[in-house]
């Protein structure tokens, strides 16, 4: 280590502080560059996380549009199956179900009702007459027997 020496006159002073103010200033740029690369790479990682997030809200929205668009497909079939089901229990015929109006279930039934009475009630034909056959001990009516007398000439029996 160096001997101590006094300082005599204003010049070896000022010489001795300007040493010391051009060192710390070095010390300080060092410091402030080392924290500008810092924040260069805060920001460039932020701007990374940014995009993403950007990404995730834009992938976000189109999946809040399909959800909507599919809410919408539901609310659609939820209609049509209760206009059908209204239609049925009414005794309209499967064909006028998508005819009724209505935004709830009430107003779907009364405008089923009325458009019943206005084309008058039909009955839908049973799908099996549930009779007996002839085999079975039935007797033949006026018609099977014109029927099979139609099915003979047809024959040439």
């Amino acid at each position: 280590m160096a001997e101590f020496t006094p300082i005599t006159s204003q010049e070896q002073l000022d010489a001795v502080i300007a040493a010391r103010l051009k060192r710390d200033r070095e010390t300080q740029k060092k410091d402030f560059d080392s924290q500008i690369l810092e924040r260069d790479a805060k920001i460039k990682e932020y701007e990374k996380q940014i995009g993403e997030l950007g990404k995730q809200l834009e992938s976000s929205g189109k999946k809040d549009d399909t959800i909507k668009e599919l809410e919408g497909k539901v609310k659609t079939y939820e209609t049509a199956s209760m206009r059908t089901r209204i239609a049925h229990e009414v005794g309209l015929p499967y064909e006028l179900a998508g005819r009724l109006t209505g935004d709830d279930e009430d107003s779907v039934r009364k405008d089923a009702e009325a458009l019943n009475k206005l084309i008058g009630h039909r009955s839908v034909a049973p799908m099996a007459t549930g009779e007996p056959s002839e085999k079975q001990g039935r007797k033949p009516n006026n018609m099977d027997e014109g029927l099979r007398e139609a099915v003979k000439k047809l024959r040439n029996e």
